[in-house]
């Protein structure tokens, strides 16, 4: 029930991505039941009629309530513990489903993911990992939106969260962890990024040093290349939104000149599509859930759940929580 588009485009979403997955794949759609009926019968009859033998893989599970974007996280979880988004969490808690996909309120989906799925020991926040392309290979950035304000502390545990995610999902070999300022120099940067400069150096992981803003683009510095990107949620969600204005900015400025192919464009660019990669895991805590944008499509739908797919099947949890385990035993019980 989540979403700008919703329940159109998580429903479309899910109906396009059981078109595309195995037999052996379901797709619970959690929400109000007679809403979620009537979209389908609507979609089924009409754009999406291919997909009708997909139906019989798609379990609807009523869900009365619906928190609002514009409600409190806090707040809402615990006045609405009816909604699509708790009812969605409490299935993988009670082994009912393997993961959970959502377009709705992200501060809502951070607290009601921590509060049900609980964290990995070590952990104080979760954060959200979100795949940036690059002219090379694509860098992992985090936190991109679920905490405006962080601590030194948080920021290594971020760190920590990164580099596992890249070693185990990816298959990085020793990935090099970077720290987002304003400057590759370690006394550049706010408070808060300075002293986390000097903690990263110590920390255990290949920490690569400042990084800035157009490394992302590389994703790489003169110093090599970058695999991990650390900052605060603040500065992640305004890099991630202004990268998200890029595409589609080339895109008019060449599509307006005669004598450019508009279609050769668009594929090229293609990797800078916000819906090609769907959704964003929240890292650290003990299950997969995927946040998507409000605004997503019902293609980002489609690839956030296939990307939630990958995350259960290469056992992502597991690997994040004993690589964890292995640092704060490394750090006295510390994920530090």
């Amino acid at each position: 029930m989540g979403g700008d588009f919703a329940p159109n485009a998580t429903i479309a979403g899910a109906l396009l991505a059981l078109q595309e997955l195995d037999d052996a794949h379901r797709v619970q759609l959690v929400g109000q039941q007679q809403v979620i009926e009537k979209e389908i019968d609507s979609l089924l009859a009409g754009e999406l009629a291919a997909a009708a033998g997909a139906r019989n893989r798609i379990d609807i599970v009523n869900a009365p309530d619906v928190i609002e974007m514009s409600e409190k996280p806090v707040n809402a979880i615990r006045k609405k513990p009816n909604s699509s988004m708790m009812t969605g969490l409490r299935l993988q808690v009670e082994g009912a489903s393997d993961a959970f996909v959502s377009a709705g309120s992200t501060g809502a989906q951070m607290a009601a993911s921590a509060m049900l799925l609980k964290l990995h020991p070590g952990l104080t926040r979760p954060a959200i990992a979100t795949v940036f392309p690059t002219s090379r290979e694509p860098v992992i950035v985090l936190d991109s939106g679920a905490n405006v304000d962080c601590s030194v502390n948080e920021l290594l545990q971020f760190a920590w969260l990164g580099h596992v995610y890249a070693e185990c999902v990816f298959g990085r070999a020793t990935p090099s962890v970077g720290l987002l300022s304003i400057g590759e120099e370690a006394e550049k940067g706010n408070a808060v990024v300075k002293e986390a400069n000097g903690v990263f150096m110590n920390a255990g992981f290949n920490f690569h040093g400042n990084v800035e803003g157009r490394d992302l683009l590389a994703g790489a510095s003169d110093r090599g290349p970058i695999d991990v990107v650390v900052c605060d949620g603040f500065v992640g969600n305004v890099v991630l939104k202004f990268y998200e204005a890029v595409g589609p900015m080339i895109l008019g400025l060449l599509g307006a000149h005669p004598g450019i192919d508009k279609k050769n464009v668009t594929a090229a660019l293609k990797s800078l599509d916000s819906s090609e990669y769907g959704g964003a895991p929240l890292l650290g805590v003990k299950g997969v859930s995927m946040i998507c944008h409000g605004n997503s499509s019902p293609r980002a739908i489609k690839n956030a759940i296939k990307a939630a797919v990958r995350a259960v099947e290469t056992g992502m949890n597991a690997q994040i929580g004993e690589r964890l385990a292995t640092a704060s035993s490394a750090n006295g019980g510390q994920v530090s």
